[in-house]
């Protein structure tokens, strides 16, 4: 390795990129070499959602494919929301970063002769998904990782844990952040912050999300005045293990592809009675499809399976040793029994407003991943664009002209002891309250189905939560550290916890008003007291501070 992970937290960067996933490593990776970049990861640098995920990055290839179908699937899957601008430059730019990415080594799955094997997943009309068995995030992160290591100009700060973005009070151009590192809150500063923080499946009680999957990027960007798009559109994986004492861990969508089946407790193959495509229906369309069942079963059946067993098992024990490895540990052989599956809070298709470029609406901020809306998803992402997504848009930060951007100067102010950050009992009481109770307010109320008057009963639980938790003295202190502070903190006080918390609280309240706000059912976003798509609907909510309102499609 020619660099280590530093403790010790610079100044001053070129460019601060927040988190270590997929998009922000190749974010750092795709910055040209003499910017001297901070990437800054909440956990070790291995932790994130990317490493989690099974799906693979789709492409178009192959003989008989062409980006043009890849656009087409693309935006059927979007349900009318996806940007036309957006989905041709994923799909015309998805083949050169498969190539990139073979140039530095990641093992694509192949077949007998030695050509790329692309699978079919639910809503592509055409194979053109690339795995690495059932664990391609890991060796997409592995791979970018070992990248990393050989850029003496990029600065890795683990276990650091981004706060606030900190804005030029009279221009308003994003120029720097506040972090906690190493027991001190501290400023830095950068010509340029880009947010690859991931999602915020923590939300929802039933989730494949990591729990570092606090969405603490959008909720950072919301308090800094950036504009949000179509946060209502979460993505229910639809088969996410269901046992008790278990995570809810991924089973992937190619499991499916590959020929498995969803049987209810008759043994009943059900979906084709939901949708012509049956288990390759669109995820949203499955996921509604198996809670809809649900509630029409008795309670003693309310349970429904994915069954491996039409998959040969050569090609189960090569394409799946992952899922296999995990179910055996909870006790579920899947050669010779089904997987108790159900949907969980997986992908979220809004977040912050992005171009192309990946430039938000605040000057010197970028936002790039699942953090992002660039419009490629729409209403309902297409199975294994998210990578890719994270790969395409990245890659453009090869072309950011830092240059001609001044770093601003962090102010020098007195420096603050870790006796003056105090938090009493009844908030740490209050603290754990909210984090057991707002997930299960939330997947009960802005779930797969959801209905006016339970989300308006939900915002005001959370509105309350929010109300007591901004007003308790730990919040009014630390929203109260001037830029250029440093402020030593006590090891018993549980700043990162209840940063984390304040993170959940705001988009917890932004997905609910969004979703009361959309009076319509489309892609991710199913209300049963509005169950039809509208014609008038069909443009974007766009979100900035309290200030709700529909927006045309850009294309």
């Amino acid at each position: 390795m020619s660099q280590d992970i530093h403790t010790q937290v610079s100044s001053h960067f070129d460019v601060l990129v927040v988190g270590g996933g997929a998009a922000g490593l190749y974010a750092a990776l795709s910055l040209p070499s003499h910017v001297r970049v901070g990437l800054i990861t909440k956990d070790s640098l291995s932790r994130s959602a990317s490493d989690w995920a099974q799906g693979g990055i789709a492409a178009a290839f192959d003989k008989g494919d062409s980006p043009e179908l890849h656009a087409q699937d693309t935006v059927s899957a979007g349900v009318g929301l996806c940007e036309t601008r957006a989905v041709n430059f994923l799909v015309q730019q998805a083949p050169s970063q498969v190539h990139a990415l073979l140039e530095m080594g990641i093992a694509f799955d192949r077949r007998q002769d030695q050509q790329l094997a692309a699978t079919l997943e639910a809503a592509h009309s055409r194979p053109r998904v690339l795995h690495a068995a059932d664990t391609t995030g890991r060796a997409l992160i592995k791979t970018l990782t070992a990248q990393m290591w050989q850029r003496s100009n990029i600065e890795v700060l683990a276990d650091t844990f981004t706060l606030e973005l900190w804005r030029h009070p009279e221009t308003g151009r994003c120029q720097g952040i506040c972090l906690l590192s190493a027991g001190q809150i501290s400023w830095v500063s950068a010509g340029a912050v880009i947010l690859a923080t991931g999602g915020g499946g923590q939300v929802f009680s039933q989730t494949t999300n990591p729990a570092l999957s606090t969405g603490d990027g959008v909720a950072m960007g919301w308090r800094a005045g950036a504009q949000l798009r179509d946060l209502e559109f979460f993505q229910f994986h639809p088969t996410a293990l269901t046992l008790p004492g278990a995570p809810r861990f991924l089973i992937s969508e190619a499991v499916r592809g590959e020929g498995a089946h969803l049987l209810d407790a008759s043994g009943h193959r059900f979906m084709f009675d939901y949708h012509l495509q049956g288990e390759l229906a669109p995820r949203d369309v499955v996921s509604r499809s198996i809670f809809t069942h649900l509630q029409a079963s008795e309670p003693q059946d309310h349970q429904v399976w994915l069954d491996l067993r039409p998959i040969a098992p050569e090609k189960i024990q090569r394409r799946f040793p992952k899922i296999i490895q995990v179910c055996q540990k909870w006790g579920v052989d899947v050669y010779q029994n089904p997987i108790p599956v159900s949907p969980a809070a997986h992908y979220w298709m809004g977040g912050i407003r992005t171009d192309l470029q990946s430039q938000t609406s605040i000057p010197g901020l970028y936002a790039v991943g699942e953090v992002a809306s660039t419009g490629v998803h729409g209403a309902n992402r297409l199975a294994s664009n998210s990578l890719l997504e994270c790969l395409v848009f990245a890659a453009e930060f090869a072309h950011l002209d830092i240059s001609s951007i001044p770093i601003a100067d962090i102010p020098q102010t007195e420096a603050l002891g870790s006796t003056d950050l105090k938090i009493e009992p009844q908030d740490e009481s209050m603290l754990a309250e909210i984090r057991a109770q707002l997930p299960e307010v939330l997947w009960n109320s802005a779930g797969i189905a959801r209905s006016g008057e339970q989300m308006q009963r939900a915002i005001a639980q959370v509105h309350q939560w929010r109300q007591a938790f901004l007003s308790s003295p730990l919040s009014q202190q630390l929203n109260h550290i001037s830029p250029g502070q440093t402020v030593t903190v006590n090891p018993n006080i549980p700043v990162r916890a209840w940063a984390e918390t304040q993170n959940l609280l705001d988009i917890g309240y932004l997905i609910l008003k969004s979703a009361h706000f959309r009076t319509e059912s489309r892609g991710g976003h199913y209300r049963a007291d509005y169950p039809e798509s509208q014609e008038q609907w069909q443009a974007h909510t766009v979100v900035e501070q309290e200030t709700w309102q529909q927006v045309p499609l850009d294309s």
